[in-house]
């Protein structure tokens, strides 16, 4: 599997788990602040939130070098780390503009164009 495809796929599942793990953060601060019963969701999600959070910035950072995402492209990644939930709408956004294929898709047209002109040679 080609490293631009490993690092798509991988920046995919950080964005899902970034969400979720905001997700639980929150929760957990819900119970710490407003219930005020117990601070263990924070303790637990709060630095699973931080590392999750930062692999998505370096997995950001990565597809920014390997695709060549406009600095636009780039720092929105960054910023819908920042926003509850953002990372996925993010996600869609790139990919419905197809930032998150560009890579593939540009090796499919290639593939596909070198067949057609070997195959039209040979007959």
């Amino acid at each position: 599997m080609p490293l631009n495809n490993t690092v798509l796929r991988i920046f995919r599942v950080l964005a899902v788990a970034e969400a979720v793990s905001w997700a639980a953060l929150l929760v957990g601060m819900y119970f710490k602040w407003i219930a005020g019963t117990t601070e263990l969701g924070v303790q637990v999600a709060g630095p699973v939130h931080g590392a999750l959070f930062m692999a998505y910035g370096l997995a950001a950072l990565a597809l920014w070098r390997m695709l060549r995402w406009p600095f636009r492209v780039a720092f929105f990644a960054g910023l819908s780390a920042i926003f509850p939930f953002a990372t996925l709408l993010f996600e869609r956004w790139a990919g419905n503009r197809g930032f998150l294929g560009a890579a593939d898709s540009a090796e499919t047209a290639k593939a596909s164009a070198a067949g057609s002109v070997l195959e039209g040679s040979s007959h």
